[in-house]
């Protein structure tokens, strides 16, 4: 079952960006019809035990500055496995300069081996830095609120942690 997710979250992440190329790219990274293909690599503690995190994200702006995505994630190297999914939506304000504040929200569903799935919610803000035509940094907050906490799986029922990005639209 998940593999197919896996599989359909990749094949849905890359359709925006075949129209992309197909159709060209526009002057701003954040303008309608611009896609963002993500790839993430870390590392992160669940049930005290150390796990990597490779995950994979793609977006895609419907409108100028409005962004609509799914990202997965991957967690391996120890047991129990788990996966996550995550659709979401960003708004990036086009101010003048180089500097873009963003705001979005999510909904993560993620999956563990041997317990029940669980949900979570989320939103974010910070800023991204134009470095070139198709490429820029981002910096920023980020909170997540499990909705059917399980405090044998997580330590608190909120987090808050930061969240750096380095991106390039193709």
């Amino acid at each position: 079952m998940m593999k197919r997710l896996w599989y359909a979250a990749v094949i849905l992440l890359l359709l925006p960006i075949i129209a992309t190329a197909a159709w060209g790219g526009s002057a701003s990274p954040f303008s309608r019809g611009n896609a963002r293909l993500s790839l993430g690599f870390g590392g992160a503690t669940a049930f005290n035990r150390n796990y990597s995190i490779f995950a994979v994200g793609g977006g895609y702006f419907i409108a100028d500055g409005i962004e609509i995505g799914l990202d997965a994630e991957q967690w391996s190297g120890n047991s129990p496995r788990i996966e996550q999914v995550s659709p979401q939506a960003r708004m990036v304000l086009n101010m003048a300069g180089s500097v873009k504040p963003y705001v979005g929200a999510f909904y993560r569903r993620t999956f563990i081996e041997g317990y029940r799935d669980h949900d979570t919610i989320g939103a974010r803000a910070g800023v991204y830095f134009l470095a070139g035509g198709s490429a820029y940094f981002g910096a920023g907050l980020a909170e997540d609120v499990h909705l059917n906490c399980d405090r044998t799986v997580y330590a608190s029922c909120t987090e808050t942690y930061p969240e750096l990005l380095f991106a390039i639209l193709f």
